[in-house]
Parts: C-alpha cells; sequence; structure tokens
C-alpha cells in the first residue's frame, strides 16, 4: 500500500510540528490527494466518507491560507450540525497549536447568541457554524463577509438532507465571489453537483469512497468510561479475561509511553510499539512479545501493521480509532488460526457516536457492557486460582504442607478455612480503585416504535408552524446525530411523534429537554404505546 508523509504535501513546519503532536504519522488518502490541490488554490469537490481524515485535509491548507495580521473573518466552514462544528474546531485548534495570532470559534444553535457576536468583534479569522446560525450573524450583520477568501461545506450531503440548501446558497451568494470553495459529501447526488456546478469554479474532484471491509468473527464489546477512569478500566478487563497475549492500540505515541508506564506499574509484563522506536528496539519488542515474555503490547496504528501473532486473545481500542478502517485492521489480530477472539473498546462521552459510525460501516455488532465491579473482577481471579489449586492438589504431592498447615492450626485461634482464605487474598493481590459506572441504556418499554428505535413525543406541531424538517433539523443540530438516523416523524396540530434509536434516546431527551424549536420551548419524552 503507497503511502504517503505529510512532510511531502508542502505543509508548513509549524503545522507539521502540530501533526506530529496529535500523533499523526501518515497521511491518509484524501489527505494526500487534497491538501496540494487545496493548497494551490483550486476549488474542490471531494467525495469522502466520516472517518477518512477529512477534517485535517480541508483544515491544514486552510490554515495556511489565513494572514495572523488580519484580525477579520478569512475562512467559513458549514456544517450540518453543532457537534461537528465543535469537533472541526477543537481539530483545527489543535492544527494550529503552533502558529500565533489565529482565533477559531464555532458558532451553532443551542449557545447563547451574545458570547459568539463578543468572540466575533473581538477578532476571529476562521468561523465553523451551522448553516442556520450562521444566517442568524448575517441577520445581525456580526459576521462580515469581505475578507472572506475560503469556504469549506463539510458533509454537505448531510446538510441538504435536513433541510439547509437555502441558507447555504444564501451564505454563499454573500461571500466575494473571489473565493476559493471546497465541498466535501460521502455522497454525489444531483442537488450536491447542482450547488458544485453554480458556485465553484472548474473544481477538481476527489473521490476515496472507502471499500468494504470484513469484520472477522470475533466477540466485540465497547465500554462508556470517563477520561479518568480509563487506565483502571483496562486493568480490570486484562484482570477479567485474563489474555494469554493481548495488543492494547492508542492513537498517540506519546499516549503508548504513558499507558506503558501505567501499566509497568501496576506490575503487568508490558512493552510499547511506535514510529519513534529504532528497528533494533522493535525486533526487540516484537521478539519479547511472540516468545510471551510479554503479555500485553501497547501500540499505535501505523507501528503495528506487519503485526502477525497467532495467539493473541484479546484486542482492547483504549482510544477509539480516528479511522473506520483502523478498526478492522485491529480487531483482525485476534481471533485467528479458529481461536475465540475478543475485542474491546474504551468509549469516552460522544465517542459513542463514533462507534456506532464504525459499526454501520463494518455491518458488525458492537455489545455495550457494563463496566465489570471489582466483585466481578475478584470472582473471576479467585475461580481461576482455585482451579490451579484443584489441579495441584490432584497431581503434586503435598504431605509436608499439611504437616505445616496443621502444626500452625493447632498453636493458633483460626481455622484452616482462615488460612485457605488468607493465601488466596496474598495471590490476587489488593483489589484497585473503585469507579463511577455508567449504567447501560435505559429500558424505555415499548413506545410504539420500531425494533431498535424509541418513539418520543414532543409538544409542538402544525397550529405552531413547525415542519418535520425543523424537528429532524433540530434534534441533529442539538445532539450531533446524524439526521440520516431519524426514524419516522408524525406530526400533528399541537404535538409530534419521532422515533430516533435506542441508544441514541436518552441523549437526545437530556439535551433537547432545555432546546427550542422556531423559538418556542418544547417538552419531550417517551411516547405511550400505540
Amino acid at each position: 500500500m503507497q503511502t504517503t508523509k505529510f512532510e511531502e504535501l508542502g505543509i508548513i513546519e509549524p503545522i507539521l510540528r502540530a501533526i506530529v503532536d496529535m500523533g499523526f504519522e501518515e497521511a491518509s488518502p484524501i489527505q494526500a490527494n487534497a491538501i496540494p490541490i487545496m493548497l494551490s488554490g483550486k476549488d474542490i469537490v471531494g467525495q469522502a466518507q466520516t472517518g477518512t481524515g477529512k477534517t485535517a485535509a480541508f483544515g491544514i491548507p486552510l490554515l495556511q491560507a489565513i494572514d495572523p495580521k488580519n484580525k477579520h473573518l478569512q475562512a467559513v466552514v458549514l456544517s450540518p450540525t453543532r457537534e461537528l462544528a465543535i469537533q472541526i474546531a477543537d481539530e483545527i485548534r489543535k492544527l494550529a497549536t503552533f502558529l500565533h495570532g489565529i482565533k477559531v470559534l464555532p458558532i451553532y444553535g443551542g449557545q447563547e447568541i451574545s458570547k459568539q457576536i463578543r468572540s466575533l468583534k473581538a477578532g476571529t479569522q476562521i468561523v465553523i457554524g451551522t448553516p442556520g446560525r450562521v444566517m442568524d450573524h448575517m441577520r445581525r450583520k456580526t459576521v462580515k463577509f469581505d475578507d472572506v477568501k475560503l469556504v469549506v461545506l463539510d458533509e454537505a450531503d448531510e446538510m441538504l438532507n435536513m433541510g439547509f440548501r437555502e441558507d447555504i446558497e444564501t451564505i454563499l451568494k454573500d461571500v466575494p465571489e473571489e473565493r476559493q470553495t471546497v465541498l466535501f459529501s460521502a455522497t454525489m447526488p444531483k442537488p450536491i453537483m447542482d450547488i458544485a456546478k453554480t458556485y465553484q469554479k472548474e473544481a477538481e474532484i476527489i473521490r476515496v469512497v472507502k471499500k468494504e471491509l470484513t469484520v472477522p468473527k470475533i466477540e466485540q464489546y465497547y465500554y462508556e468510561v470517563k477520561p479518568k477512569n480509563k487506565e483502571e478500566v483496562l486493568c480490570r478487563l486484562i484482570d477479567m479475561y485474563d489474555p494469554k497475549l493481548s495488543l492494547v492500540f492508542c492513537n498517540t505515541k506519546k499516549q503508548v509511553d504513558e499507558l506503558v508506564s501505567v501499566l509497568q506499574g501496576r506490575g503487568y509484563f508490558a512493552e510499547g510499539l511506535h514510529g519513534d522506536l529504532k528497528q533494533q528496539q522493535r525486533d526487540r519488542v516484537m521478539n519479547s512479545f511472540r516468545n510471551g515474555k510479554t503479555d500485553i503490547l501497547v501500540a499505535t496504528d501505523v507501528a503495528a501493521r506487519g503485526i502477525d501473532v497467532d495467539d493473541v486473545e484479546a484486542v482492547f481500542n483504549y482510544d477509539v480509532p480516528q479511522d473506520d478502517e483502523y478498526y478492522v485492521h485491529r480487531i483482525g489480530r485476534t481471533g485467528r488460526a479458529g481461536r475465540t477472539g475478543r475485542a474491546f473498546t474504551l468509549v469516552v462521552g460522544k465517542e459513542v457516536y463514533k462507534l456506532k459510525d464504525i459499526q454501520r460501516y463494518c455491518k458488525t455488532k458492537i455489545i455495550a457492557q457494563p463496566i465489570p465491579s471489582m466483585n466481578d473482577v475478584t470472582a473471576v481471579k479467585a475461580e481461576k486460582i482455585l482451579d490451579r489449586v484443584n489441579n495441584i492438589i490432584n497431581s503434586e504431592d503435598l504431605t509436608k504442607m499439611v504437616e505445616i498447615i496443621e502444626a500452625r492450626v493447632n498453636a493458633e485461634d483460626y481455622t484452616t478455612l482462615d488460612i485457605a482464605a488468607a493465601f488466596l487474598k496474598m495471590t490476587m493481590g489488593e483489589e484497585n480503585e473503585q469507579i463511577e459506572e455508567k449504567e447501560s441504556y435505559m429500558d424505555y418499554g415499548d413506545t410504539g416504535a420500531e425494533a431498535g428505535m424509541v418513539r418520543l413525543f414532543i409538544n409542538i406541531g402544525k397550529k405552531q408552524n413547525t415542519r418535520p424538517g425543523d424537528i429532524l433539523g433540530a434534534i441533529a443540530g442539538e445532539t450531533g446525530m446524524p439526521g440520516k438516523l431519524i426514524g419516522s416523524i408524525d406530526m400533528y396540530d399541537k404535538y409530534t411523534f419521532v422515533e430516533v434509536p435506542r441508544e441514541y434516546a436518552s441523549d437526545v431527551i437530556q439535551v433537547m429537554k432545555d432546546a427550542k424549536i422556531k423559538g418556542k420551548s418544547i417538552n419531550i419524552e417517551p411516547a405511550n404505546k400505540k
């Protein structure tokens, strides 16, 4: 497989430093194709799905186009949801770590607009926003496009599905014609091509459509955790399942080094593998892992290429992979040669949405699991130790040991059971810290929805001049859930029923309880059975 280094793409040194800090080692196909074209100033139509690295593909050239001395707005990125706008802003800020004087601001509904206005007035060169909120600022004249030289439409098909076409066209008409326009979309329906034809000039078309990948037959689980608890949960899972050999994947070299240090400090035989290792070090680490001297290998995706060890019984995704394909490559390293394989993924906050994308892309089932309690871990560890004790009793001469135990019992005020329990505790070691455990999805019962969905009631309908598109746009925009996942919307005069996937229902109810639709506060709750 041909690879491209970021150093080959004409990227300036401060951004290259940030890329290294972020843990990226090679450019993805969309990055390798799009970055040089964008740097040349040409318009682009890019067909790329979520999980291909497209944010960096447009974010890097965008940053290089900004004049830090000019405090006026110079670039606008439109995204379908507030969650995506925040993600894009976060990544662009990381890429700009070593650039000085560049301000990035996400603007979206649901946040107090006065705060956004203050930030805009203070001087912001890059705005990432949902079309509706950008239009709101245009009406208030709090965004001025006079100096804008670059516009990016990210997930353009999703924005059209959510009914934003008119807003998008209004924004594009208001931006100076002498600009660079970049459009990314997972699909290329006619409306997308119409926008490209109308608002772009001789755009270069880039297609990076990810191939279908087959996921091996592996038991796959995920655990929702808090960042501070990731180390503890990983250790509990290792103790619980006690794999002969296991691979732990991190997204950055820094995280690999930190996690190896933690694991070794807790007494595990762990080694790290990443791109900074010299070949001699890499060979030593791999030989130790193959020979079983190292039980746990912690690695980045790029460094793990070419690892071919049949006895890997478990893969742990300490970080959710940055690319959907990485997930398949990671878990494919277990369950080989007819053996049983398990894959465990630790998910923090909104990463659960990314995992759902991976699940849909891979056409596989990743099952939510409760975090093992200390009682669970203790019971499993005790059972394994007692199995070993049973083997020793059946296969070895214990006469001398029995005499020693009898002598101690006769001399002290405790029983053989007390001694056995003390030995068991010594063997198992100390229990680790307690952690907050997240409850699994709520059971909403039968709400009259299709299988896998929850039907929700919203107290707003046609008489409030509300359309189904307003409901869809509000839910997708407020929660960050892809609009295409929202099911049927049944609207009546004074209320509406909408179906959402069961795994998103709690988030939708929680986030939407303080939301407004068409300026009206709403109440949202699980519906009664039809």
